[in-house]
């Protein structure tokens, strides 16, 4: 008859063999050493019996792996689905799926997403697992992996491969593998998702239903992102100039203000109304008037810096948030502004060609008010001066009972 320390023995070798975890091995060693102090001499004795007492112990353990393998697939599920929808920024769901991805992956080194754009791939979000984002701005190559995995749409793994093109053997030079997975929505590619790990050889098939699963999650997320941010734009834009809207100009204002208390630097608003614009309307039409105004807009633009912030106020009226600026350097941006418009010329339908100028209103933070309302109300004030006694210039608005700017300021 095998001893119970014989029949540990012997279960722990075949526990090893079908490569039970060590912990596991603990946990089931206890179990069958409980069953046999409550198991009949009788029946230890049978070597067939201990043998599949054995078995059936060792083939629970690969159950039991099996089981929480998948707990662990559904917790990561879970985790996806709520850090993907917990925002519809698009830039946040990008940086969350890259790191989810690496979470995913044992050994995985670096991620990064490539959306299409303008039937192009351009680089979305990228995380190397020391948490560096390793910010990408190149376009893919129409033979590097991201393009073949969109062009083919389907998955790509490349099980060696190394980060250096002229590789003579150096130790120092990465080698590892890498797999592409297109992000799709009903067969059409909306981007690609790649994952590259130390090691080289093949990704098992939980990492790569892991991978497909954040993938097709990520696909979702990024449409509802893109979607959220196609509304929001059309909510804050002026349909017929593509200009930012009342709306959006009092949400950047607000938050220029903000910016300029944290900085200390002023910042100016300034209003600018068309000069002779209700007379093209009225003996134009409203649809050379439409043009004009998208025509105005474009030449707005030109003039302004990067920095600034121009939006369609209503009608004819257009209102400039010029970060950093106080009086004289609102006249540098303003006078660049007439320079482009006596350099744009309309036509009547007799031939006759015409420019337009505009006038304009200034207030400064904080010089003028201190919140976005009494700023706009210190422009508009200057802009109803201005277009009373002195159409076609750039005056300030008043400080309390102050009278209007000398001629030379």
């Amino acid at each position: 008859m095998k001893s119970h320390t014989g029949i540990l023995r012997e279960a722990r070798h075949r526990l090893e063999q079908k490569n039970v975890p060590l912990d596991e091995q603990e946990r089931l060693l206890e179990l069958l050493n409980l069953l046999m102090t409550n198991i009949d001499d009788a029946m230890l004795e049978n070597g067939t019996f201990s043998k599949h007492l054995v078995d059936v112990l060792a083939d629970n353990g690969n159950l039991l792996m099996l089981i929480q393998h998948q707990v662990a697939e559904l917790d990561a599920i879970k985790r996806i689905s709520i850090n993907l929808t917990s925002s519809l920024d698009l830039q946040t769901v990008l940086d969350s799926v890259v790191k989810e991805a690496l979470q995913l992956v044992k050994d995985a080194q670096d991620a990064q997403i490539y959306l299409f754009q303008e039937e192009k791939l351009v680089f979305g979000a990228s995380l190397k697992n020391d948490g560096d984002k390793n910010v990408q701005t190149s376009e893919p190559g129409p033979d590097g992996l991201p393009s073949m995995v969109a062009r083919e749409k389907k998955t790509i793994i490349v099980e060696g491969m190394t980060n250096d093109p002229n590789d003579k053997g150096d130790p120092k030079t990465w080698r590892g593998s890498i797999i592409g997975i297109p992000l799709k929505m009903d067969n059409r590619v909306i981007g690609v998702m790649n994952l590259a790990r130390t090691s080289a050889g093949e990704f098992n098939q939980a990492e790569i239903r892991l991978l497909t699963l954040l993938a097709d999650q990520a696909s979702i997320a990024i449409l509802n992102a893109r979607l959220h941010e196609a509304v929001s734009h059309q909510a804050r834009s002026d349909s017929l100039t593509g200009l930012p809207n009342r709306r959006s100009l009092d949400e950047h204002l607000d938050e220029e203000i903000k910016r300029s208390k944290r900085s200390g630097k002023p910042f100016s608003v300034v209003m600018m109304d068309l000069d002779g614009f209700k007379i093209i309307n009225d003996t134009l039409g409203h649809e050379v008037g439409d043009e004009v105004l998208r025509s105005i807009s474009r030449s707005f633009q030109k003039a302004l810096r990067a920095t600034d912030f121009l939006a369609r106020y209503g009608g004819d009226e257009m209102t400039i948030i010029l970060p950093e600026t106080d009086w004289p350097q609102v006249l540098i941006v303003t006078n660049k502004i007439q320079q482009e418009l006596r350099q744009l010329f309309f036509e009547k339908p007799n031939g006759e060609k015409f420019s337009l100028s505009v006038t304009g209103g200034v207030a400064i933070y904080p010089q003028h008010a201190r919140e976005s309302a009494g700023l706009l109300r210190a422009a508009d004030e200057a802009l109803y001066r201005a277009k009373r006694h002195r159409r076609g210039e750039i005056i300030q608005g008043r400080l309390g009972t102050g009278a209007l700017p000398p001629p030379d300021s």
